[in-house]
């Protein structure tokens, strides 16, 4: 039996926690809040998605970095098991469109109880308000892993505890680092487990926000603000190559876009813009209407016009359009809107279609990381041994979360993340 330090009280962590604790370590469960779940409070707006009913193949498909690290954790504590973990603990759970699920009550600070009374059910040792300023370490005289042990650490250091930031030292025979990444950073992620990670040797990919409004450059978007756009489809594409695309629901803002489409287009954006030039111009492509291809939005346009020969142009949009974007679509159609629609030609008919299918706006860029649903970027996963979240650098020293180059879209997949490897590393 072990005693375990757990650094950082979100979902990953408490998971963490649990696992070490049901596997008969003695577990020590540290938290600069003054309260456990302050981000996983919020999350789903106070809902708390907290995992996906999808197939393991859909799971995999909705993981933006490095799925493959994933498998081992999530082949041991998937969305099945974690949806049997909380409902063995007394949590009622339903399921909603596209398979997400959420507390039965709708208010996530079930899901915080719930593991809460599995802590202290576990007997796990809870420090609130408890910052940790550094790990301590000790040389390893093991060395390099042999072939009998390819997982060992090879950096010839092991963790022996943590040391407080008020200079207390508290040992341990294995410490989890579970502090997240720096997406919502007054819930507490500001990035202490990554320091900790690079003063050890850890590789670093740079945080940046993912799930995160887009800005863009055309100004009028102001005037579209608060327009939210249903059953539309989107392209998010650069110099030709598509980095991104689905359908769904998206919100004009003043500064850009934002919505759930909008939001996972940005995770792939983010993972883009990485490797590439920051003067690469990146254009999202708007289809209004989806459901029409060209040749059939093109007939429809030309009833449309014939059933309304002598009205003004302007006063034939409410049946394709928003009464929002009426503006615009005239004055990106070149379309005058006192014209008669019997007088429309139709070149000027087929720009309109275009314009339907194709709305193009310019990125500019991501809002910070203080919007970002999650962060992109953490600890390089290849420094970590997936099959069991340990540190390949230092012994007995593991990670879990969103602390992690792991990042997925919007549907409780990120939370499954923060299950499976917190599960795994407790493990």
């Amino acid at each position: 039996m072990s005693t375990v330090i757990v650094i950082g009280g979100g979902a990953a962590g408490m998971m963490a926690a649990l696992s070490a604790a049901q596997n008969s370590h003695t577990v020590c469960l540290i938290e600069k809040n003054e309260k456990l779940g302050k981000k996983l409070f919020i999350t789903g707006k106070g809902r708390c998605n907290f995992t996906n009913n999808c197939s393991d193949a859909v799971f995999f498909q909705n993981i933006v970095s490095n799925p493959k690290f994933l498998h081992s954790a999530y082949a041991q504590f998937d969305s099945r098991a974690v949806q049997e973990f909380f409902s063995a603990a007394g949590l009622r759970i339903k399921e909603e469109r596209g398979g997400r699920v959420f507390p039965g009550s709708d208010h996530s600070s079930d899901v915080i109880a719930c593991l809460r009374k599995m802590l202290e059910r576990h007997r796990v040792q809870i420090l609130l308000n408890t910052s940790v300023r550094a790990l301590s370490y000790a040389g390893d005289k093991r060395g390099k892993a042999d072939k009998d042990n390819v997982a060992a650490p090879v950096g010839g250091k092991k963790v022996t505890g943590v040391i407080l930031s008020d200079g207390r030292a508290l040992a341990a025979d294995k410490v989890i680092v579970a502090t997240g990444g720096l997406s919502y950073p007054a819930t507490g992620s500001t990035g202490d487990g990554l320091r900790f990670a690079a003063d050890c040797g850890h590789g670093i990919i740079e945080p940046l926000p993912a799930l995160v409004p887009l800005i863009v450059k055309e100004k009028y978007c102001r005037s579209l603000q608060g327009l939210s756009l249903k059953n539309i489809a989107i392209v998010l594409e650069a110099q030709k190559q598509v980095i991104y695309a689905g359908f769904g629901e998206m919100l004009f803002t003043h500064f850009g876009v934002s919505g759930p489409l909008i939001l996972s287009a940005a995770s792939y954006y983010t993972q883009h813009i990485r490797g590439h030039r920051e003067q690469e111009r990146v254009y999202l492509h708007i289809d209004l209407k989806p459901a029409l291809s060209p040749e059939q939005l093109d007939k429809r346009l030309l009833r449309d016009f014939e059933a309304a020969a002598k009205k003004q142009f302007k006063n034939i949009l409410g049946g394709l359009f928003p009464a929002k974007l009426h503006p615009l679509m005239i004055a990106l159609s070149g379309i005058a809107g006192d014209k008669q629609v019997a007088q429309i030609s139709k070149n000027e008919r087929q720009a309109l279609a275009t314009l339907t299918k194709d709305l193009r706006l310019s990125i500019a860029g991501t809002r910070g990381l203080n919007e970002a649903i999650v962060t992109q970027g953490g600890i390089d996963v290849r420094d970590i041994n997936p099959a069991t979240m340990e540190s390949k650098i230092v012994k007995n020293l593991y990670f879990a979360g969103e602390i992690l180059d792991v990042d997925a879209l919007t549907g409780g997949h990120n939370l499954q993340i923060a299950w499976s490897s917190g599960h795994l590393a407790g493990k």
